[in-house]
């Protein structure tokens, strides 16, 4: 009888998948299961590996241990070791629960029946493949969460007695991102931004914060379709404001998802509503043979229903008990990657961030935050947020092109869209929301305010119609605080030299020289 093959682990070196190693060390964990299985899987953001100096080195994507944290070149070791250091990475898991199978599992828990370890990892197969290994109940241990939430922001959870653990996963099998703990997220959610919203608003009389959040929200749809490089009619972007100034107080469904689209499009004759019975991708077309060149490629049409189903599940039950902002994230973000419709993804995406936000109540009433704005403000950043994980994928998909210039996926691509880490989605939200409470709200209140001293002070020196009043600023904010020779010969002819300098002078005193 043949021995059982080794299982060759990959040993010291400088690169691995092309990734830059800050010095010669071994993979372990994650990169270590994904190397010897040859696993199809992104690349988690962070890898480990073990090096030969008694000091942890951090950077570079990498995170190289000392040699007393070197794990036995076994299954087990490696995945003892990812769970310790690397937390949950569902991806790695179902891909290596599939290729190792069944019984390599199951032997990993006869072998330590109590350890918390073992547990994770059995609920962990039968959670993702929905396949019950022939072992009989846990009938001691503690039980422990399936998420390290020192490591993972988890939610509320609830007991399974077959393993003993406590199912903290913020997700079905369908759909369910992850977010790491970070210092800088850490950092968002202790400084309550929620509260601080409200102390700021409620300053402000009730007047001034209603003409503030009608703006603000005229401001955030004009972004949003501006981000999508569109100047739609006014009639469309004051529509989908008012259908963003009702976000979060309608159930998230498929249904739901379609009346957001048909708003978004307006004239869909040359767009298939629903969704998608096609593949689909984000980039360009080469100008000579208008072959497809894709920057990110869409899920499958036929994993659609089970993805959307799964990211309408999360938001209805994990997603209540985490915070806010980052549920945001995760559901917003998930929902641009699948890519479900032919168009209108980018706006709906954005108002997932509304939804979460009202449904949870995170915004003060009769506020809405003007994200798409801020993003507007950092497109940079929001792209190469959004590119980041596009461009992991790329490489692992295959397809080919249609006979419409459309592609075609050819492998099964669907746990890429269920399983990813929405970490720096959930950094780039925060830093978003953070900017529109402590920048965006009270700089509108500020101008709002200055902007009633500008009428009042005007009226003291010559009555003017509202129109014309508006006009007169407009014309002042467009010529850095002066009229221009155009303007006072035609629409302010009527005003004298004196009146026409003490409305500009008025107007410098407030506002100085540039314009809103």
């Amino acid at each position: 009888m043949k021995p059982a093959r080794k299982t060759p682990f990959p040993g010291p070196s400088n690169v691995f998948h092309e990734r830059r190693l800050p010095e010669r060390a071994a993979p372990a964990g994650y990169g270590a299961l994904i190397a010897a299985y040859k696993l199809a899987v992104p690349l988690p953001r962070t890898l480990s590996a073990i090096g030969k100096r008694h000091k942890v080195v951090v950077g570079n994507d990498w995170r190289i241990l000392t040699p007393r944290h070197a794990p036995p070149a076994t299954l087990e070791g490696h995945l003892t070791f990812a769970l310790k250091y690397e937390g949950v990475d569902l991806a790695v898991l179902k891909r290596l629960f599939e290729a190792v199978g069944a019984n390599a599992i199951a032997n990993l828990v006869k072998a330590k029946p109590t350890g918390s370890y073992a547990r994770r990892l059995w609920f962990l197969f039968e959670w993702l493949g929905g396949n019950r290994l022939n072992l009989s109940d846990a009938s001691s241990g503690a039980y422990v969460p399936v998420l390290d939430p020192h490591q993972q922001w988890p939610a509320a959870g609830k007991n399974s007695a077959r393993h003993r653990v406590r199912n903290n996963l913020p997700g079905t099998p369908a759909f369910c991102p992850l977010v790491f703990r970070t210092k800088l997220l850490e950092q968002y959610v202790e400084a309550n931004l929620s509260e601080r919203a409200r102390r700021i608003v409620a300053g402000i009389p009730r007047d001034l914060l209603a003409r503030a959040a009608s703006f603000l929200l005229l401001k955030d749809s004009r972004s949003s379709y501006a981000i999508e490089g569109e100047r739609p009619a006014q009639d469309r972007i004051q529509r989908w404001g008012r259908a963003i100034g009702e976000a979060g107080r309608r159930t998230l469904d498929e249904g739901e998802l379609l009346r957001l689209q048909t708003i978004v499009i307006g004239d869909a004759r040359f767009v298939k509503l629903g969704l998608r019975q096609e593949g689909g991708f984000v980039g360009e077309h080469d100008r000579q043979t208008q072959a497809p060149l894709p920057d990110h490629i869409s899920a499958r049409p036929q994993a659609l229903g089970s993805l959307i189903g799964g990211l309408i599940a999360f938001d209805q039950s994990a997603a209540q008990s985490m915070d806010a902002v980052i549920a945001a994230a995760i559901l917003a973000f998930g929902f641009v990657y699948i890519h479900p419709f032919e168009d209108g993804n980018g706006r709906i995406h954005r108002y997932l961030i509304h939804h979460a936000l009202q449904q949870r109540g995170f915004n003060p009433p009769g506020v809405i935050f003007p994200i798409s704005s801020t993003i507007m403000a950092r497109i940079d950043e929001y792209r190469r947020t959004l590119e980041e994980y596009s461009k992991s994928l790329l490489p692992l998909v295959k397809w080919e092109a249609t006979k419409k210039f459309n592609i075609r996926v050819l492998n099964d691509t669907d746990d890429y869209y269920r399983f990813f880490d929405a970490t720096p989605h959930a950094e780039f939200l925060y830093a978003c929301v953070c900017k529109t409470i402590e920048e965006d709200l009270p700089d509108e209140v500020a101008f709002l305010r200055r902007h009633d001293q500008f009428r009042a002070g005007v009226e003291s020196v010559i009555d003017l119609p509202e129109r014309t009043l508006g006009l007169l600023f407009h014309f002042l904010s467009q010529n850095q605080g002066k009229l221009s020779t155009r303007a006072r010969g035609h629409e302010f002819k009527k005003l004298t030299e004196t009146e026409a300098t003490q409305i500009e002078e008025l107007y410098g005193a407030l506002f100085g020289s540039g314009s809103r």
